[in-house]
């Protein structure tokens, strides 16, 4: 049966793609951009949004049949979020961790006592496909009432063959049974596992000659990661397994600049990754070298929050003209969070962006960041019915103004009204 909706009186319908705008990512200044109606209606067929409009300017909808109105009146209308940068596959929590750090060990003295990473794969490797898929499906409902439509997910605690595919097939079982938009990210490269101490090179060739291989056997990934920071994984070996993943089809998206300033950025560059994620630190060098180039930095403010490390120079990136996405980076580690809205806040107050830059950097280029920019990020017809209702507030800005409150009363996911 179609499923027709009608989500009519909406006081702002914002960050409308006009007809015409190709862009697929917005840079500088153009950040800034909100497209909106005020009184508005936008109307819903099965998936898809096929038209939108000021309330005075109705035509057509009312001979539909069979269908679901929604009165947004005193309510805003936008699309949902886009998490580009997500880790919430994983066993249990950290937050064991989280007290020793808060009691003076370092991020840096938790891992070598064989917490961290570790901690987690280990841990994973010990739970069923079963077990974390429950975990999962939990994070990912949370996500979704916080306003996310889409999510990359990626693997990386579980550091052998057998723990990364069960990490990933836990990926495909929730994008067959959610509405989420999902995209795999393979990140076997996060840490060297204990049975490789010391042979780093070993456990590289264990990614290249097998994990690789039979994860794209089994479609599993849509890209491939690496943690390409001192004490991981070097610029070197970050080039060697990004092309390994490049000949078998994985677009390269990886962690970079969280801690140090490697170079890894230019490697990402000179790989053509999609999205270089972290940046923490940045070098003006790394800043011009971003510039007019494919790969887009992807920042993430709740990790600096959580860790207590600086954060992505935002202000200076827009400034210089460069497209940044805003991501979450939820993990059990670093940042045990999926919320948008709150990366949001912390992305205005903490690194200057402004409340159009924030929304833009995780509607249309968070979009970008997961290949997604035909299907996701704004509203236009055509474009995927993933819409975020709000509760009724004065204006969008509230949302992020408002940073311990859920002002999200309802979220439409592929035409489908989540709650």
């Amino acid at each position: 049966m179609e499923r027709k909706i009608l989500i009519k009186n909406i006081k702002e319908l914002a960050f409308i793609q006009e007809e015409g705008d190709i862009r697929t990512r917005l840079s500088g200044s153009e950040m800034n951009e909100c497209t909106s109606i005020l009184n508005a209606w936008l109307a819903i067929e099965n998936n898809i949004i096929v038209g939108f409009g000021a309330m005075d300017d109705w035509e057509g909808i009312t001979d539909w049949t069979n269908l679901k109105i929604i009165d947004a009146r005193d309510k805003i209308v936008l699309p949902t979020f886009c998490d580009s940068h997500s880790h919430i596959v994983y066993a249990g929590n950290r937050e064991g961790e989280w007290v020793d750090r808060l009691n003076g060990l370092t991020y840096e003295e938790i891992a070598n006592n064989g917490g961290g990473i570790i901690n987690s794969a280990l841990k994973l490797r010990e739970a069923s496909e079963d077990e974390l898929y429950d975990q999962a499906l939990t994070r990912a409902k949370e996500v979704i009432s916080t306003g996310t439509g889409a999510l990359e997910i990626k693997s990386g605690y579980g550091l052998s063959l057998e723990s990364e595919l069960k990490i990933l097939r836990v990926i495909k079982r929730l994008k067959e049974n959610t509405d989420l938009t999902i995209k795999s990210t393979l990140l076997a490269a996060h840490a060297v596992p204990p049975e490789f101490k010391g042979d780093k090179s070993g456990y590289i060739d264990l990614i290249i000659n097998e994990i690789i291989p039979q994860v794209t056997k089994e479609g599993l990934a849509d890209y491939i990661d690496v943690f390409c920071e001192k004490g991981y994984f070097d610029n070197d070996d970050t080039r060697r397994i990004l092309k390994a993943g490049a000949a078998y089809g994985l677009t390269s998206k990886f962690h970079v600049n969280q801690f140090t300033i490697s170079g890894g950025v230019q490697v990402g560059i000179e790989e053509n990754a999609l999205s270089v994620d972290h940046l923490e630190v940045l070098a003006d060098d790394e800043i011009t070298a971003l510039k007019d180039v494919s790969t887009i930095a992807t920042l993430l403010p709740s990790c600096s929050f959580f860790l207590e490390i600086p954060y992505s120079p935002a202000r200076k990136m827009i400034d210089e003209g460069l497209p940044v996405a805003l991501a979450t980076d939820f993990n059990p580690g670093s940042t045990p969070s999926g919320n948008i809205p709150f990366v949001m806040s912390l992305a205005c107050v903490k690194m200057k962006m402004k409340p159009n830059e924030a929304f833009n950097a995780a509607l249309r280029n968070g979009a970008y960041a997961m290949d997604l920019s035909e299907s996701h990020g704004s509203i236009a017809i055509g474009k995927k019915a993933n819409l975020i209702i709000t509760k009724p507030i004065p204006s969008y800005s509230y949302i992020p103004y408002s940073f311990g409150s859920n002002y999200i009363e309802s979220v439409i996911l592929n035409g489908k009204v989540q709650f």
